[in-house]
């Protein structure tokens, strides 16, 4: 039995002794590396979190004690200390665990993520939370480098920062390497700080120095300044944090000592953390992007960097985007962050002076691309419908209000498969098509998509294309560039009786399923602007209307179908097909399209009973 084993709560882990904790670290790394190879997921962030995990919970008294993980891409040793390590084998899975912090799972889940940069907001509610209800209990927020790109975790150590509650917010520096001589005496030094007598000698120093405040404010400078050439904590401490690091995350001798000194500390704590990505598995350490999430693959082997195939739609996007620069030098790309998942490697490296990723900063990157567009550049902002959602305001004030020339190329909308609920695109259709002065496309195939970018691109104020992810039916590529008419459909298939109206990706299945009724299916293209003249002469010709799109169907673009057959006083039977009015859970994307009923079967029956009725 290994000492893994007998760990099933952090209660029997803060049972060890101290010597005790690498081994138990070591034994997670192991297991996780295992599991994941197996499961998929995310890896090289979890690998690279072990020690943090096990320090964490061996000083602090969870569950009682909170502990929030911020985005939950580094919580599996988490999830494996908090009793489960044998649910991992389904992680990710339907009817599994979640890749992400969900308070329904567990409660050691103190809050639920999978979007960057809440933990600080979320933690420092509780730790307010704590002092309302006189609880001696601690609030920890765990964030890591990338997360503290967004304005959202600045605005909360700005608020917390002023607050005099006991707050720890730890951030774990997964991309800065600290030389060994320099991590020593950083180590030391947040030995000391962490400790009680610089924390008491400090308090007695501000008492006495508050009657001479010139003095004071000298000697505060002058603290100030001595800890500036040591560590990079001058920011935190302007903000009203007590700055401790940075320390060697892999290190549990270090993290157990200084997390005990911490947790003994009155007011808002920061605690910087050194790890590495990756760590433990070479191959992650020396690609952590390519080991970030993974799909299930041999340990000994590791993961071949993919060639050839079909392309996905996010490729499509990418090789587009490259093709329309080269024919337009206004075009300029932008990402929050996220050049890999939304395809922009290609042109970041044959046109790095127009491409800018801002960081983890979705509402910034709109504004940006609106002052870019008011001087008269194209920008394109490639980003996953969940992360939209993040920056609402931002596209509604800032760019659809001033009509700027803005193109959104919106991946991942509708189902994402084991990612789950958290980063589902269940809802841009039903968000956008309501703003004014909006475009918005749904290709039903690679090369639909490739003209719709170029339509939303060549349309002067704001468009946007939304695409699924992974790959198409496999259609053939144009070779050029040629946008499609704005606001216009097309039929696929002449019928009787029923008609599919097709809103994306949707349209193989609906195709199939009119085979088997012998109906017409029009395969819509645009949400906005809708082809009303096509969609009035359905109704004057059919029975029956079926709407099909991977979007929730409040508020979808089946919903704008029945709004224009109200406004011209159309009566026709109308069937909406679409994502259920609930939260997606981890499971395959067939599987969660089956909760629509988009699959061709499904049309079939419920087209039946809709116009038996």
């Amino acid at each position: 039995m290994t000492l893994l084993d007998t760990i099933h709560t952090p209660a029997d882990l803060r049972q060890l002794d101290g010597r005790q904790l690498k081994q138990l670290a070591d034994e997670v790394r192991a297991f996780l590396l295992d599991s994941v190879s197996h499961t998929g997921g995310h890896l090289s962030s979890n690998l690279g979190a072990v020690e943090l995990t096990v320090a964490l919970h061996y000083v602090y008294d969870t569950p009682a004690d909170r502990i929030v993980w911020d985005v939950g891409h580094q919580t599996y040793a988490h999830k494996i200390l908090t009793g489960r390590k044998d649910a991992m084998a389904g992680l990710r899975r339907g009817g599994g665990i979640a890749g992400f912090p969900r308070r329904e799972e567990s409660e050691y889940d103190a809050f639920g993520t999978g979007h960057s940069s809440t933990s600080i907001s979320a933690a420092l509610g509780m730790a307010e939370a704590f002092r309302q209800n006189g609880s001696e209990h601690r609030a920890i927020a765990v964030i890591g480098d990338g997360a503290m790109t967004a304005g959202m975790a600045f605005e909360a150590l700005n608020n917390a920062g002023a607050t005099e509650l006991p707050l720890l917010v730890v951030l774990n520096d997964n991309d800065m390497s600290i030389s060994p001589p320099v991590g020593a005496l950083n180590n030391y030094l947040a030995r000391l700080m962490s400790g009680q007598f610089y924390a008491k000698a400090k308090k007695a120093g501000d008492a006495m120095l508050s009657r001479m405040p010139p003095i004071r404010e000298l000697a505060k400078r002058a603290e100030e300044h001595m800890k500036g050439m040591l560590v990079p904590g001058t920011l935190f401490e302007e903000m009203g944090f007590n700055y401790i690091g940075p320390i060697d995350g892999h290190d549990l001798d270090v993290l157990v000592e200084t997390l005990r000194n911490i947790r003994k500390l009155d007011g808002p704590q920061f605690l910087h953390v050194v790890t590495k990505k990756g760590k433990g598995y070479e191959p992650a350490e020396a690609n952590p992007c390519l080991y970030h999430g993974v799909t299930p693959f041999d340990t000994e082997a590791g993961i071949a960097e993919k060639t050839g195939g079909k392309p996905s739609y996010t490729q499509i996007f990418g090789d587009w985007l490259c093709d329309m620069a080269a024919q337009d030098q206004r075009l300029l790309g932008i990402t929050p962050a996220m050049r890999e998942g939304s395809g922009l490697v290609k042109f970041s490296e044959q046109y790095p002076e127009r491409y800018f990723d801002v960081g983890i900063a979705e509402q910034h990157a709109l504004t940006f691309a609106a002052g870019l567009a008011c001087e008269g550049e194209k920008p394109v902002v490639a980003i996953y419908s969940t992360f939209l959602q993040r920056a609402y305001d931002q596209l509604i004030h800032d760019i659809a209000l001033q009509n700027l020339d803005v193109t959104l190329a919106i991946d991942r909308a509708g189902p994402v498969g084991a990612d789950g609920a958290t980063h589902a695109g269940s809802f841009d259709l039903s968000f956008l098509r309501c703003v004014p002065n909006m475009v918005i496309a749904a290709p039903s195939d690679e090369n639909e998509c490739r003209r719709l970018l170029t339509t939303a691109f060549l349309h002067d104020g704001p468009a946007a294309v939304r695409y699924p992810r992974g790959g198409g039916p496999g259609a053939a590529l144009d070779a050029g560039l040629e946008p499609l008419p704005m606001g216009k459909s097309v039929t696929r298939r002449e019928g009787r009786k029923i008609a599919f109206l097709a809103f994306g990706t949707v349209l193989a299945e609906c195709l199939k399923a009119a085979e088997e009724l012998d109906a017409t299916v029009v395969d819509m293209r645009f949400v906005k602007p809708l082809d009303v003249a096509r969609i009035l002469e359905l109704a004057r010709t059919h029975e029956l209307l079926v709407t099909a799109e991977e979007n929730a169907v409040m508020g979808g673009a089946g919903s704008a179908v029945s709004e224009c057959l109200a406004a011209h006083n159309a009566l026709v039977r109308v069937l909406h097909c679409g994502l259920p009015d609930r939260f997606l859970e981890q499971d395959t994307q067939e599987n969660q399209r089956l909760l629509g009923g988009l699959d061709a079967s499904s049309l079939v029956a419920k087209a039946r009973k809709a116009l038996s009725e």
